[in-house]
């Protein structure tokens, strides 16, 4: 099995030795109960890394690692960011959890008209550091040195933006009735950014498919079935980590 990998930020080496200590030297300390001579992995979560080995684990929460040279992990191509509407309850930490497992760069929380969670106030800001949280975690079980950003919360005209500046920008959605194309053969960009635009449980309102039309995006589907919107992003970005070659 891959060494785990835990977060050291910034990361910094001094003559091939860091320190890991905080809640994440607790974890590797007492929960992991890592013992010196195993292998692990620190990273800064945004592509610095390195593998060393345990010289030492000190009191309850600090780690001592030596044998470390620096390594960094280019920026993937293409990029891959999914807009994704506010789910309801804890379905929004399910699809950034898979979201990050399968690889996806960037993740967008979108307001969507028809979405019913509201992330306003400390509510909002609440739910943000829990998206943020659920990633940084992902990252590390799934063995990424490069997490997936957690951008703010977007607006539907931020949204279009996005989907302005994109190689290529899809907006999934199930109205079977409007003219669409397979995701599945849609042609890819070689560089630059894809976005994906996942709706809310009740789709994506109309006017909101024509201004990310208006914007440059293709009305996608993934299928002849309907995805929750918690499962959609993930499906469609496995899709195309596929591909484009990402998964080779």
């Amino acid at each position: 099995m891959t060494a785990p990998v835990f977060v050291v930020d910034p990361l910094t080496v001094l003559g091939g030795e860091a320190v890991l200590e905080g809640p994440e030297g607790r974890h590797a300390v007492s929960v992991k109960r890592l013992q010196p001579g195993e292998d692990v992995i620190l990273t800064d979560g945004r592509g610095r890394w390195g593998e060393g080995v345990v010289k030492a684990a000190e009191g309850k929460d600090r780690l001592v690692v030596t044998g470390l040279s620096l390594h960094e992990e280019p920026p993937p191509r293409p990029r891959i960011t999914v807009v994704q509407a506010l789910p309801k309850g804890d379905r929004g930490e399910v699809a950034v959890e898979t979201m990050t497992e399968v690889g996806v760069d960037a993740i967008v929380p979108w307001q969507a008209a028809r979405c019913i969670t509201q992330w306003k106030g400390d509510r909002g800001l609440k739910s943000l550091a829990k998206w943020r949280a659920t990633a940084r975690e992902a990252g590390k079980q799934s063995r990424r040195v490069r997490f997936p950003e957690i951008a703010d919360a977007a607006t539907t005209k931020q949204v279009a933006a996005l989907v302005a500046g994109a190689a290529l920008a899809a907006v999934l959605h199930s109205d079977f009735g409007h003219a669409s194309e397979a995701l599945a053969t849609v042609p890819l960009p070689a560089d630059g950014e894809i976005v994906l635009v996942v709706g809310p449980e009740g789709g994506v309102a109309r006017d909101e498919v024509a201004l990310f039309e208006e914007a440059g995006a293709r009305a996608c589907t993934l299928g002849p079935t309907v995805m929750r919107t918690s499962t959609a992003g993930t499906a469609a970005a496995a899709l195309l980590l596929g591909r484009t070659g990402r998964w080779s």
